[in-house]
């Protein structure tokens, strides 16, 4: 858990967003498609498609542009040639890390992605090659001024299996994937704001590293999610805390 949490919670502090909006919403939309496509066009019964359409609304992507990506999943329209691939490799210090994609060109895919590899003294590795190190799980962040007794026994109830606090002092709730809706279900009843929720891989064990090898990986994790075709990237990196000030 801890390797993902510092990931996601130093891009968060350091102020590092992509880019380009444009980006952002390309990513958002292709997310949206695929998701209808896989589980249908209705939020309510596809988790998935709920949690992509959370994150659209929350990145003010118009609704009439939210509608015509879920009617192309769902088949109401054409859909490009899209599929979801996942590689496998590892990265500077032996740590395991995991790009999701979706791409209408698989070749171009694996050659950026190798090419980001090989460039950071990792290596591209085969299907299965550390994918084993990772389970799925749902992520919920909630802000750090909620009430944490309250907060737990709500998320307990709903299914969750466990609550961290991150250095930036918000709260990462950990879920089976299945039982995502459910606790943001129970956290919306409640009144309690979520920053963010999502199906995620959460690297079981992490590895630490010394700082200079910390930000070769960050800045192949960089790389990584700026390629065109990459939906997320996951590590099981360990960062440690000097990196935030030394990246600024």
């Amino acid at each position: 858990m801890a390797g993902h949490s510092k990931w996601a919670n130093i891009k968060h502090r350091k102020g590092r967003q992509d880019a380009k909006k444009g980006k952002i919403f390309s990513r958002l939309i292709r997310e949206l498609t695929v998701a209808s496509k896989l589980g249908g066009p209705v939020a309510e019964d596809n988790p998935r498609l709920r949690s992509a359409l959370d994150k659209a609304l929350s990145a003010n992507i118009p609704k009439d542009t939210i509608e015509r990506a879920i009617q192309r999943g769902s088949g109401s329209t054409d859909i490009d040639n899209l599929e979801e691939t996942l590689l496998e490799g590892y990265g500077p210090g032996g740590v395991a890390i995991i790009v999701e994609a979706m791409t209408d060109n698989n070749n171009r895919t694996v050659a950026e992605v190798r090419h980001a590899f090989t460039k950071a003294g990792g290596n591209l590795g085969t299907d299965g090659s550390v994918s084993y190190l990772f389970s799925k799980k749902g992520l919920i962040q909630i802000q750090g001024d909620s009430n944490i007794e309250d907060v737990f026994e709500i998320i307990v109830e709903a299914g969750a299996e466990d609550i961290e606090e991150n250095a930036d002092k918000t709260f990462t709730i950990t879920t089976l994937p299945q039982d995502l809706e459910s606790v943001n279900r129970a956290l919306r009843e409640a009144e309690i704001e979520t920053l963010d929720s999502e199906i995620s891989l959460v690297a079981e064990t992490s590895v630490s590293t010394d700082l200079e090898t910390s930000v070769k990986i960050y800045r192949l994790l960089e790389t990584l999610e700026d390629l065109d075709d990459t939906q997320n990237v996951y590590s099981n990196a360990d960062f440690p805390e000097e990196i935030i000030e030394h990246l600024n």
